[in-house]
C-alpha cells in the first residue's frame, strides 16, 4: 500500500480559500478527497484518474473545488475557494480505489486534516 501524508488544512474564515496538498509515497493510478465532519459519515468530496487526469466531483464541492494531481511529485492537491462553515470538517485523501471512485473503498487512506470555516 502506498502512504499518504495529508497536508494545508487549517482555521479559515467564509468566503476564503485553502489548498490541500496529499504527498504519495509512489506512483498511484486514481485517488481521491473525502472529508468527515463530527456525527457525520464520510462524504465523497472529488477524485482524480492520474493517467488522464479525468475528474469528478461531489455536491458540496462542484463549482468552489479543484482537485488536481502532480505526477512528478506523487502528489494532489484540493484547491478550495468560497468556503463556508458547512465545509469545516477533517478532510482525507486517500488512493487506488477498489470499486466507484465516489465510494470510500480506496486501498490507501491519509490521517487527515483539519478545515475549519468559521462565520
Amino acid at each position: 500500500q502506498v502512504r499518504l501524508e495529508e497536508s494545508g488544512g487549517g482555521l479559515v474564515q467564509a468566503g476564503g480559500s485553502l489548498r490541500l496538498s496529499c504527498a504519495a509515497s509512489g506512483r498511484i493510478s486514481s485517488s481521491a478527497w473525502f472529508r468527515q465532519a463530527p456525527g457525520k459519515d464520510r462524504e465523497f468530496v472529488a477524485a482524480i484518474r492520474w493517467g488522464g487526469g479525468d475528474t469528478w466531483y461531489g455536491n458540496p464541492a462542484k463549482g468552489r473545488f479543484t482537485i488536481a494531481r502532480d505526477n512528478a511529485k506523487n502528489t494532489m492537491y484540493l484547491q478550495m475557494n468560497s468556503l463556508k462553515p458547512e465545509d469545516t470538517a477533517v478532510y482525507y485523501c486517500a488512493a487506488e480505489a477498489g470499486g466507484r471512485l465516489e465510494e470510500p473503498t480506496y486501498s490507501s487512506w491519509g490521517r487527515g486534516t483539519q478545515v475549519t470555516v468559521s462565520s
